[in-house]
């Protein structure tokens, strides 16, 4: 009997403690706040992201347009797209150094929306002209949240894009040998996702962006395609972006 007892208490204490261990687990993840953009007259836009089951160290351009989609300002890109550069392996050294480079399958509709030529002739920024600091930063690793300031007060109807792309995100349609011959959609495979809300000022509130389309898979034109049914993890790098603008 007493043998029954201590197995029974046994039990209870273990119940207890893997009870206890599921339920640090559920602690709230602490989401971290960027802000972007100059302080001044202009207005604030919130950015809350929320990260989806397939993310993984993605690449994000936000941008600010009119109400038929005309671009107005970018209000983030990250750095290494901003800025011309990304970090890597440095063979003499061993090292993680940046390195000037250029990947037009990463963010190509922001780029081509923006539309500023470069001393090269093309439309991605380069170290030589580059995204002012105040609109870029280092990428987010996880859920984040962003306060984007604009340059001038918003009065009306605008839409607000997101558009984010995940280097060798393979599916059974974009394949790593789909276009064996075309470097850049290598680093890129399903291309990147543009996320749109419209918004207005004089109605404020809470709303969600949703996906509209997706790049060129090259960036080689600044078209956006609205099929978005060859798409799999691609649209799950995201689980819900929302705004809110004061």
């Amino acid at each position: 009997m007493k043998t029954k007892t201590l197995n029974s208490a046994i039990i209870l204490v273990s119940a207890a403690i893997l009870f206890s261990c599921k339920a640090a687990d559920k602690t709230p993840e602490v989401v971290p706040t960027y802000t972007y953009g100059t302080a001044g007259n202009g207005s604030q836009i919130t950015l809350k992201f929320e990260k989806g089951k397939s993310h993984n160290h993605p690449l994000y351009a936000v941008w600010l347009a009119d109400s038929t989609g005309k671009y107005i300002q970018t209000l983030y890109v990250s750095e290494s797209i901003g800025k011309g550069t990304f970090k890597r392996a440095d063979r003499n050294t061993g090292k993680w150094m940046p390195g000037e480079i250029q990947r037009p399958a990463t963010l190509p509709y922001w780029f081509h929306e923006r539309n500023i030529t470069n001393e090269r002739g093309t439309l991605l920024p380069t170290p030589e002209r580059p995204v002012v600091d105040a609109y870029t930063g280092a990428t987010p690793l996880s859920s984040f949240e962003m306060t984007l300031m604009t340059d001038e007060k918003l009065n009306g109807k605008y839409q607000l894009f997101l558009e984010l792309n995940q280097s060798w995100d393979w599916n059974e349609y974009w394949t790593n040998n789909k276009y064996p011959d075309n470097k850049e959609y290598k680093t890129s495979s399903q291309p990147a996702v543009v996320y749109m809300a419209a918004f207005d000022t004089n109605d404020p509130k809470t709303i969600e962006l949703k996906p509209v389309g997706h790049s060129h898979y090259a960036g080689e034109s600044g078209e956006l395609f609205t099929d978005l049914s060859t798409l799999s993890t691609a649209l799950k790098i995201a689980k819900k972006i929302t705004i809110s603008v004061k």
